[in-house]
C-alpha cells in the first residue's frame, strides 16, 4: 500500500518533479555530472597494486549474504573490495555494491562514497533506489542539500520511484542543516498532501527538528498525530520531547509525558531518566531527583556516567561538595569510571567554596585515574586561584597548560586578565591581553571589562579612556557593564563632569542605564556634595523604568548621612523598610554613629529596630 501511495509521486513527469522542487524554493535540479568532489579516482591511488586485490580473506570477515553488512577496520580495505568487485565480470549485483557503499558511509567517508557511486555510473552499473538513497544521504551529511535534491530530481526523471527513505533522508538533512521550516514543508508536501505513509524515523526526525527550534508544543501535537495515524511512537520519540520540555524548564509537563510513556508500555531508558534528573537538579528539586534516581535503579535501568555527572555537578553548584564526593565514590564502586566532565564539576565545586588545595588534589589525581585534563579543567583551577588571589599559581598552571599542548582559549586569558587587574598588576594584565592576539584570539567583552575595571579601580583613568576608545575602534560595541566601570572610575578620581556627560549620553547611544549605573552616579554626586541633584536622580529612576533596589536605597541614605541631611536620610530609611529592603553593613555603621551621638529622637530609634 505504501509503495502504491508513493508511486503517484514517482510517476510525475520531469516538469512536475521540477515543480515539486521549486515549491521547496530549490529551483531546477543541478546536474550531477560535475560533482564538486575531487575524489573521483581516489581509490586507484590508494589501492593500485595492493596485495588486497589478490586475497579475498583479507577484506572479507564473513561471506556476506543478502542481509549481512560489510564491516571494515580501514577505508583501504573497503576500496580494495570495490576494486575487486569492478574486476569481476559479470559485475556483482547492485545489492552488493549498495552494501559496500553503506559500509563506507557508516565510516563517515561521504566524499569517497560519492566518488565510487560516480565511478559505478560511468561504468554503466545501473543504480537502484537503494544506492540513490545512499547518495542523497552523503550529500545531506556534507550539508549539500542542493545536490541532495538534485538526486531526487534525477530519480524522478529516470522513472525510479523514490521511497519513504528518500524523503526521510532529505528531511533529516534539512534538519541537520538547521532548515527545519523547509523540512516541515517537505514533510507536508510528501506525507500529508501526497498521502505517502511516513516511517517512525521520519516522524522522529521532524519531532526533533521542531524541538530544536523551540516548537515543543507543535512537537507534542505531532506526537498525537503519530498515534492517530497508527504509527506507535517509541522511546526515542518521547525522549526528544521530554528533553526539550526539560530544557525549557517545563519539568511538570515532562514528568507527565514520562508517566504517559510508562503507562503505554514504552520503557524509559537511561536518556529519559537523565533528562529529568538533570532538570530537577537544576531547579533544586533534590527530593524529587533522588526519588527518580531510586526508581531508575529499581526499574533495572542502570545509571551511566552522565547520570552521575549530572548529580555531581548539581550538588557542587549548591556547595554540597562532600555529598558530590560520595556520589563519585559510589559510581566507582558501581564500576562506572568518572570522565573528565565529572572531575571538572567536582573541581569547580571546591573552587566555588574557596577550597583550592582540595581542588588541586582532584586536578592532580585526574591523570592517575586515566583521564586527561582539558582546557576546561585548567580554566576552572586557574579561575579558582585567581579568585583566591593566588595569582602566581594560576600563571604557573597557564604555562603548564601550554607545555602540555593545550591551547588556551578566550576564557583562559580573560580569567588571568581579571585576576591580574584585581590585584593591581596592570602591566602584566596588559601583556596578557596583547598575547591573546598571538594565539589568534579576539578579546571578548569580559576581557575588555576586566582590564578596564583594573585601570579604573587603580586610578589610571586616562589610560582607561584610551583603552575604552580602542575597544570601540575594534568594532566591539560597549555594553552597560563597560559604561558602569568607566562612570565609577571617573567619579572615583573626581571627574564628575565627564562622568555626568557620559551618563546622560547613554540613552542617546541606545544603552539603558541599569540600577547599578544610577547608584554609581548618585554616589558620585553625593561625594561632590551635590545632594539635591543626587536625590532628583534617585527619584527619577523609576520614572525612567529602572526600579530602585536595596543598593540604590543604601547609596542614597549614605549620601544623605555623608552630607549631614539626617531628616532626609530618615525619610528614605522609612521608605526602604516599607519596600522590604534592608540596610547593608555600611549603612548600619553610619546609623550606629548617629545613635551614639544621642541627637536622634525615639521615632528614629524605633525605625532602627526594624532594620
Amino acid at each position: 500500500m505504501m509503495m502504491m501511495r508513493c508511486w503517484k509521486i514517482a510517476s510525475l513527469p520531469s516538469s512536475s518533479a521540477i515543480d515539486l522542487l521549486q515549491r521547496l524554493e530549490l529551483g531546477n535540479p543541478k546536474s550531477l555530472n560535475s560533482l564538486p568532489f575531487p575524489f573521483f579516482n581516489c581509490f586507484y591511488a590508494l589501492n593500485k597494486e595492493s596485495p588486497l586485490f589478490y586475497c579475498q580473506n583479507s577484506y572479507f570477515s564473513t561471506t556476506p549474504s543478502k542481509k549481512s553488512k560489510y564491516v571494515f577496520d580501514k577505508i583501504d580495505d573497503a576500496l580494495a573490495l570495490f576494486n575487486h568487485m569492478l574486476r569481476t565480470h559479470p559485475y556483482h549485483c547492485i545489492v552488493e555494491f549498495g552494501k559496500l557503499l553503506s559500509a563506507i558511509v557508516r565510516m563517515r567517508h561521504y566524499e569517497i562514497a560519492i566518488s565510487l557511486w560516480r565511478q559505478m555510473e560511468l561504468l554503466e552499473i545501473h543504480h537502484n533506489v537503494y544506492t540513490l538513497n545512499i547518495l542523497v544521504n552523503c550529500f545531506c551529511r556534507l550539508h549539500r542539500m542542493d545536490f541532495g535534491f538534485s538526486v531526487l530530481g534525477k530519480m524522478l526523471k529516470l522513472g525510479i520511484e523514490p521511497d519513504v527513505i528518500t524523503f526521510s533522508t532529505l528531511i533529516n538533512g534539512l534538519c541537520i542543516g538547521g532548515n527545519v521550516a523547509q523540512a516541515v514543508r517537505l514533510f507536508d508536501d510528501v506525507f500529508v498532501r501526497e498521502g505517502c505513509q511516513p516511517t517512525l524515523f521520519t516522524y522522529n526526525t521532524i519531532v526533533n527538528g521542531l524541538c530544536k527550534i523551540g516548537e515543543t508544543t507543535r512537537a507534542v501535537r505531532l506526537l498525537r498525530t503519530i498515534e492517530e495515524r497508527g504509527c506507535a511512537p517509541n522511546t526515542i520519540t518521547y525522549n526528544i520531547i521530554i528533553d526539550s520540555l526539560c530544557k525549557d524548564n517545563h519539568v511538570t509537563e515532562a514528568l507527565k509525558l514520562f508517566s504517559e510513556m510508562s503507562g503505554k508500555g514504552i520503557p524509559p531508558d537511561v536518556v529519559s531518566y537523565n533528562c529529568l534528573i538533570h532538570a530537577m537538579c537544576n531547579s533544586c528539586q533534590w527530593k524529587e531527583a533522588t526519588t527518580l534516581f531510586n526508581e531508575m535503579v529499581a526499574a533495572n535501568c542502570k545509571p551511566d556516567v552522565i547520570t552521575y555527572s549530572v548529580v555531581v555537578d548539581a550538588l557542587c553548584k549548591e556547595g554540597r561538595v562532600l555529598e558530590a564526593q560520595d556520589i563519585l565514590e559510589r559510581m566507582i564502586q558501581q564500576g562506572i569510571e568518572p570522565n573528565i566532565v565529572t572531575y571538572n564539576s567536582l573541581m569547580d565545586g571546591y573552587c566555588l567554596r574557596g577550597e583550592m588545595d582540595e581542588a588541586r588534589k582532584v586536578f592532580n589525581s585526574i591523570t592517575n585515574k586515566g583521564c586527561t585534563p582539558d582546557v576546561f579543567s585548567y580554566n576552572i583551577i586557574i579561575n579558582g586561584y585567581c579568585k583566591a588571589k593566588r595569582i602566581d599559581e594560576a600563571v604557573k598552571l597557564f604555562h603548564e597548560m601550554t607545555q602540555n599542548g593545550l591551547i588556551p582559549n578566550v576564557v583562559t586569558f580573560s580569567t588571568l586578565i581579571n585576576g591580574m587587574s584585581q590585584i593591581g598588576r596592570l602591566a602584566v594584565a596588559q601583556e596578557i591581553f596583547k598575547e591573546m592576539y598571538a594565539y589568534g584570539l579576539v578579546p571578548n567583552t569580559i576581557a575588555y571589562s576586566s582590564l578596564l575595571y583594573g585601570l579604573c579601580r587603580h586610578g589610571h583613568i586616562n589610560e582607561a579612556l584610551g583603552f575604552f576608545r580602542a575597544m570601540q575602534s575594534s568594532g566591539l560595541e560597549p555594553n552597560i557593564v563597560h559604561y558602569n566601570i568607566l562612570i565609577d572610575g571617573l567619579c572615583l578620581v573626581g571627574q564628575l563632569k565627564v562622568a555626568r556627560k557620559l551618563f546622560y549620553a547613554l540613552t542617546v547611544k541606545g544603552v539603558h542605564p541599569s540600577v547599578y549605573t544610577y547608584s554609581t552616579m548618585i554616589k558620585g554626586l553625593c561625594k561632590e556634595g551635590l545632594l539635591n541633584e543626587a536625590y532628583e536622580l534617585f527619584r527619577k529612576m523609576e520614572v525612567d523604568g529602572c526600579m530602585r533596589n536595596s543598593c540604590s536605597y543604601n547609596t542614597m541614605i549614605r549620601g544623605c548621612f555623608h552630607n549631614n541631611d539626617i531628616s532626609r536620610a530618615i525619610q528614605i530609611l522609612h521608605e526602604m523598610v516599607q519596600k522590604g529592603f534592608s540596610a547593608d553593613v555600611s549603612t548600619v555603621a553610619m546609623v550606629v554613629d548617629i545613635l551614639s551621638s544621642d541627637s536622634t529622637g525615639e521615632s528614629f530609634r524605633a525605625l532602627v529596630q526594624k532594620l
